[in-house]
């Protein structure tokens, strides 16, 4: 499958910054391959030495760590638009691996012509650094998660955050969103046994703050949810898509 990024449905929904038609013709031209790939499948390996970044053109990801006895913390999750792979191609191989959480579709970008940027295009090279530095805050949002919410907080916080991130991409209808999430998805992120995780998701959901089905979740009272996991922090608007 082949999609230009002149065809990018991504770039049209309207959330991504606006590009010249300079820098438009430069990320088609970077961009080698269109790949899918089905839920389960490994992104990026740890310890591998890849050539290519990826942008998540459609599906859920999300990017992990694994101690050598098999127990597994998740960074973060990644959603269409994100730039995959950036912080395994700065070091000589990767400290994380990246898996598909959903069926996906990637934008394959040659790592060696992504530096070429920073030379040649210094704005779309700001770009990647910015999709960088966004990640990092999800990261340290999770961190602080992790280290000061409470059980019930951090689960408040993370449905808040991937729904916002929904919300902003067009992926939210009547407060209904896919959530491809398991238990132990949201186990290995926030750093919680697997029955904590349990008891804390039923306690939520007799609370009224939202209902499951079908793959999908759907957010009955997202302001009082937003106060019980004090994240008020809104997507920033119009952010790079390379």
């Amino acid at each position: 499958m082949r999609v230009t990024c002149h065809e990018c449905a991504l770039r049209a929904c309207g959330l991504f910054k606006s590009v010249t038609a300079e820098e438009l013709n430069s990320i088609n031209a970077i961009k080698r391959d269109h790949l899918s790939a089905p839920a389960g499948a490994e992104i990026v390996r740890v310890g591998d030495d890849s050539p290519e970044l990826y942008t998540l053109y459609s599906g859920w990801a999300f990017r992990f760590k694994t101690l050598p006895d098999g127990r597994r913390q998740i960074l973060n999750f990644l959603l269409p638009g994100d730039l995959l792979g950036l912080q395994a191609a700065m070091f000589d191989a990767a400290l994380h691996g990246i898996e598909a959480l959903t069926e996906v579709q990637l934008c394959v970008l040659p790592r060696r012509q992504i530096w070429a940027l920073f030379g040649q295009m210094p704005g779309l090279a700001f770009d990647v650094t910015w999709l960088g530095a966004r990640e990092e805050g999800f990261v340290d949002e999770n961190l602080t998660s992790v280290g000061r919410r409470s059980a019930v907080e951090r689960v408040a916080a993370l449905i808040v955050a991937l729904y916002k991130r929904a919300e902003v991409l067009g992926l939210v209808a009547d407060a209904t969103f896919a959530f491809p999430l398991t238990q132990q998805h949201i186990a290995d992120a926030l750093g919680l046994s697997l029955v904590h995780t349990n008891k804390t998701l039923a306690r939520l959901r007799r609370m009224g703050m939202f209902t499951r089905a079908n793959g999908s979740l759907t957010l009955t009272n997202p302001r009082v949810l937003e106060r019980i996991a004090q994240h008020f922090d809104d997507e920033l608007p119009r952010r790079p898509l390379i």
